[in-house]
């Protein structure tokens, strides 16, 4: 009972978040008319709301697109900060900690500095930066593993991973210091993508990120409760016919592959993987199989709510998403660590 009325009012935070994010904005739109225009989308339902030409203009291709992306993105990134999670058996995991972020930061600065930042490039060269920052952090792990095989020192196990990801994202955040050192005046271009935006949400990006975001998305949830049994121990997930290695890496790759499709159309937006899934267990409990869905309800209805608050704090001007993100989400975090250590032995 407690799950379902978690679900429940995780699913009425995100509707009451996307309604905020498509009535507040620089345009004045009656909030009434806004609902109504809303409502006449769905199927065999039909009111007149009353909007003009531009306001129309305004709710369903400026500010709609940049809803449900905000939606998506911050779905993804606390679904894959909770995969990661839960892989690890660490709290305080992320995606930025396996390479991915560190990846896609250097393959965005390279489309900006070298492909003369065209909008087509950036989204391509971070999804593909990403990807290649988590592959080169499971080729170092199975080169470690491997090597202490042979030498009969064992040197496997997520620590070792994590300690992979760690050093990958250290080199190549060296690279991205050393190309921008190269090429100053890209500088603030760069450091704008880095700190996270959907100023230039479209419905193209939407459809782009869709295929990603569905495949991640079911490979993930169907592994909730193989993440539960990999919280007791990998000797008693193999005791029940599990792969321990093999659960790890399916898991890791989708969580990858829904963090690179997330960050290559917002740039780097940090705390939503690590405070989301935090949230998440205070509501419903440790099971993964609760909390990687109430995840992407409650990370896709924050993410609106951060990014309303980016665009009308300073209007006409804009915030980073990731500034707000991270003046919203430090705090709340350090304010969950201390709630788990009181609560704690």
């Amino acid at each position: 009972m407690r799950k379902a009325g978690a679900l429940g009012a995780a699913a009425i935070f995100l509707v009451a978040a996307a309604l905020v994010g498509a009535m507040v904005g620089a345009a004045d739109l009656n909030p009434l008319a806004t609902a109504a225009a809303l409502a006449d989308k769905i199927p065999f339902v039909h009111l007149h709301s009353g909007l003009s030409p531009l306001d129309k203009a305004v709710l369903f291709q400026i500010r709609l697109p940049r809803v449900v992306l905000g939606v998506l993105v911050g779905a993804l990134l606390a679904m894959a900060g909770a995969g990661y999670q839960g892989v690890f058996r660490n709290p305080l995991v992320d995606s930025g900690l396996l390479g991915a972020s560190a990846g896609a930061g250097l393959g965005a600065t390279l489309a900006i500095v070298y492909l003369g930042g065209s909008p087509d490039a950036i989204p391509a060269a971070a999804f593909i930066g990403s990807l290649a920052g988590v592959a080169a952090a499971y080729l170092a792990f199975a080169a470690t593993t491997a090597r202490g095989a042979l030498s009969g020192a064992g040197g496997g196990g997520t620590a070792t991973l994590l300690l992979a990801g760690i050093a990958v994202g250290s080199f190549l955040t060296a690279v991205q210091t050393f190309v921008l050192q190269r090429s100053t005046q890209d500088a603030q271009a760069v450091y704008s993508w880095l700190l996270g935006s959907l100023s230039a949400a479209t419905w193209q990006q939407v459809t782009s990120v869709l295929p990603y975001a569905a495949i991640s998305t079911v490979i993930v949830l169907l592994h909730g409760r193989h993440l539960d049994v990999l919280a007791v121990g990998d000797e008693e997930a193999r005791a029940l016919g599990m792969r321990p290695a093999a659960v790890r890496g399916i898991v890791v790759a989708a969580c990858a592959l829904a963090a690179a499709s997330a960050v290559a159309v917002s740039g780097l937006i940090g705390f939503v993987g690590i405070v989301v899934p935090h949230v998440a267990r205070r509501l419903a409990g440790p099971s993964y199989q609760i909390v990687l869905p109430l995840s992407l309800l409650i990370g896709g209805g924050f993410l609106v709510l951060a990014d309303t608050l980016a665009r009308t704090v300073l209007s006409p001007a804009e915030l980073p998403i990731g500034v707000v993100t991270a003046l919203v989400g430090a705090p709340a975090f350090v304010w969950i660590l201390r709630g788990t250590r009181t609560a704690g032995p």
